[in-house]
């Protein structure tokens, strides 16, 4: 018998009258729970929800309500939320020719750890390679706000695109972060679980987590819990031993992959934001940016939780993200110790579990600190991250279950992120649907960063052999005989023996100047953070790269060192030294008063 394409198990035929019953079944269940106010149709194989709704979560209950994996090609989700309103994306100040008339083979949009891990992969063919970011540096979103760790796969189903890319990337990250010089903890993770009703069913799940595919898998009873994670909670009656789960700086991963991308000869343009894009017959013609209009062969859809408007702006919108905001909280790393030793998490039931959510945990990061969370709560707004009292108090006490020792007076500081889910909760990585020379990697929640460098290899292959199609018949993608994987790091002072720390201060006094006490960071390390091929030129893009600030102080004392060496270096005045870009500039000149910020930075003294 012929099956659907689609996978939904019916011949052509059938499957055509399924769906449209489907529709019937999903527009009497939306009449019973909006009143009408929504409507379900299909269209050119996609679900497609259209109506109004006054509260956002209405909207995303019914998209929700209304997925069905298998049998369309996605949902999206039109319904207009009449109460809320959804900011638009923050635009660049910059405005100018500098891309103009650009003819790349692949252009990448967007600069998370999936968009330059796409980049690094791409730098191995005989390619044209831009990546464009409209922040003013690389991973500042998703990428940088999430507890990095590498996830074994626990709660992902076979035959998703999550199982598959989680799983390969896991085995993929020993070799990355080895060639590419960055930190990276196989620590393993213990599973807990209270009641010792457990105890017996963990040791026949083993059979279950080998089917799996999770290798060394082992349960633990709670004396040798103990041993390892001798904080964890008393009324911990076992726990299951996951030993392939690791953790890794996701901010210091996606530079480094994209400094690896340069290094190979791909390019950056940061500042730089996607405004349009002119089709025609299945075409993308032209890309238009704030920077002038580029002319690609192929497109990477690497935008985050603005994929879709991407998607939208080729043609090729066969999806909806709809964002899912979470706090995570980072500890004193003199604590750290008495918390966790490795990454430890709470089997939530009940009452106790939130859907669509790993249910977060308590880990060492490679930093040493100890980080906390994170929740899970759906938002309208796709670049808030603000923080709220009630998110901080939730997590905390949440996994204080599994860590009685967390308590307030060891925060030194929280942050927020954005996931960027689809409603049928699995990643999108694939050619495009009505657009033949685009490549979308779109829907990456968690996990998103354990995937990163399988989605990033299988983006490139994608891109590559369109690229090649268009390059004309005979074309092939080849790849570069001089292509080198290895990017070195800049030291790390702090980390070094006496004897190395003296021989490098020897070779440079500037990495003997302390600039960063709570961190250990030298003036030094921060001039390498503003020198490198993808350079920075701001107060956290030197935090991210360099830790400064990233102590219990939060840069309160190195803070003004930090800014007085950027404007050193880069030789421009205090007041245009920004926190993270324009319009976040730290100081500002006090008009008539005697006592104006200096225009210039003061010549170095002998």
């Amino acid at each position: 018998m012929l099956l659907c394409s689609r996978g939904c198990g019916q011949t052509p035929q059938t499957g055509k009258v399924s769906r449209m019953s489907y529709i019937r079944r999903i527009n009497k269940k939306l009449d019973k729970a909006f009143d009408g106010k929504v409507v379900a149709r299909e269209d050119k194989g996609r679900l497609i929800l259209s109506g109004e709704l006054a509260v956002w979560a209405d909207v995303v209950r019914a998209g929700s309500m209304a997925v069905r994996k298998n049998r369309y090609i996605g949902l999206v989700n039109d319904i207009r939320c009449t109460g809320e309103t959804m900011a638009p994306p923050r635009r660049p100040v910059v405005v100018d020719k500098a891309l103009d008339g650009a003819g790349p083979d692949v252009l990448i949009i967007g600069g998370g750890i999936v968009g330059c891990a796409a980049a690094r992969e791409l730098s191995r063919y005989e390619l044209n390679v831009l990546l464009v970011e409209k922040e003013h540096d690389l991973a500042m979103q998703t990428s940088s706000r999430n507890d990095g760790m590498v996830h074994p796969g626990v709660d992902l189903r076979k035959g998703t695109r999550k199982f598959h890319y989680n799983r390969l990337g896991n085995k993929m990250y020993g070799d990355v972060c080895s060639e590419l010089d960055v930190d990276f903890d196989r620590c393993g993770q213990y599973l807990c679980f209270e009641g010792r009703f457990w105890k017996p069913l963990l040791y026949v799940s083993l059979v279950y987590w080998k089917w799996l595919g999770l290798d060394g898998v082992r349960a633990v009873n709670k004396r040798k819990l103990l041993k390892e994670e001798p904080s964890v909670s008393p009324d911990v009656s076992s726990a299951l031993f996951f030993p392939s789960t690791g953790l890794v700086c996701p901010h210091n991963l996606a530079i480094a992959y994209a400094e690896n991308a340069v290094q190979n000869g791909a390019g950056v343009s940061l500042d730089t934001m996607v405004l349009g894009m002119e089709a025609s017959d299945g075409v993308i013609k032209a890309v238009s940016t704030n920077r002038g209009t580029i002319y690609p062969k192929v497109v990477v859809n690497a935008a985050g939780v603005f994929s879709e408007e991407i998607a939208a702006m080729a043609g090729d919108r066969f999806f909806s993200i709809h964002p899912r905001k979470g706090t995570n909280i980072i500890m004193d790393k003199k604590h750290t110790g008495a918390i966790v030793n490795t990454a430890i998490s709470l089997m939530q039931t009940g009452s106790g579990k939130t859907k669509h959510s790993k249910g977060g945990g308590v880990m060492r990061t490679v930093d040493g600190n100890t980080l906390v969370g994170p929740d899970a709560v759906e938002t309208i707004e796709k670049e808030d991250y603000s923080t709220a009292r009630q998110s901080v108090d939730f997590t905390l006490s949440r996994q204080g279950r599994i860590s009685p020792g967390l308590a307030q007076n060891q925060i030194i500081t929280y942050f927020s992120g954005i996931r960027a889910p689809t409603y049928e909760e699995d990643f999108v990585v694939r050619k495009g649907n009505f657009v033949s020379n685009i490549v979308h990697a779109a829907g990456i929640q968690s996990p998103g960063i354990t995937a990163a460098p399988a989605i990033g290899v299988d983006v490139a292959k994608m891109a590559a052999e369109l690229a090649a199609e268009f390059a004309g018949a005979g074309k092939d993608a080849r790849f570069k005989p001089d292509f080198d994987p290895v990017r070195k790091a800049p030291p790390r002072t702090a980390r070094l023996g006496d004897a190395a720390r003296a021989e490098l201060i020897a070779q440079n006094p500037d990495y003997g100047v302390i600039i960063c006490r709570c961190e250990e960071i030298s003036k030094g390390e921060i001039l390498d953070a503003l020198r490198r091929c993808v350079p920075c030129d701001t107060v956290d893009g030197v935090k991210r790269r360099a830790r400064p600030g990233m102590g219990r102080c939060q840069g309160g004392f190195c803070g003004p060192l930090v800014l007085d060496i950027i404007a050193k270096e880069k030789g421009v005045a205090y007041d245009r030294v920004s926190k993270s870009g324009d319009g976040s500039e730290i100081l500002y000149e006090k008009q008539a008063t005697g006592n104006e910020c200096l225009k210039k930075p003061p010549a170095e003294s002998s």
